[in-house]
């Protein structure tokens, strides 16, 4: 019997972030969900947002829900980066923060206090 949810990971760009994204995944979402990790740089992430949403902006994490048990994220690590350093924080830091914040959104979170604690919940327990 395999633990679910299962996180798929695909990398389009050379990275050497290591991450429990299956574990932080399993903490957010349903156990039965399945979910494609795409870790990408700006050009993907930009091109799916624009394709997708019809925004032109590189964004740095997007979630795609496929079905009820089904979703993908597409993961700008070269954005996450840039971020974290503006931010004064680990790279790994904010690349785990954007990871659940996708997931949160898979779940059907938006924006908000309930987002920011779920969060926050599961960042301390994995604490990357």
């Amino acid at each position: 019997m395999r633990k679910t949810p299962i996180v798929e990971i695909t990398r389009t760009v050379k990275d050497t972030v290591r991450l429990p994204f299956e574990e932080m995944a399993r903490a957010v979402l349903p156990a039965n969900y399945e979910l494609s990790l795409v870790i990408c740089g700006d050009m993907l992430a930009q091109r799916m947002n624009t394709q997708y949403r019809k925004k032109t902006y590189k964004p740095n994490v997007l979630s795609f829900p496929l079905s009820k048990h089904e979703g993908e994220i597409f993961l700008n690590i070269r954005k996450a980066a840039r971020e974290a350093r503006r931010l004064g924080i680990p790279a790994r830091a904010r690349i785990a923060h954007l990871f659940v914040h996708g997931c949160a959104h898979l779940k059907g979170l938006d924006h908000g206090k309930r987002m920011d604690a779920l969060e926050r919940k599961v960042l301390r327990k994995i604490s990357p």
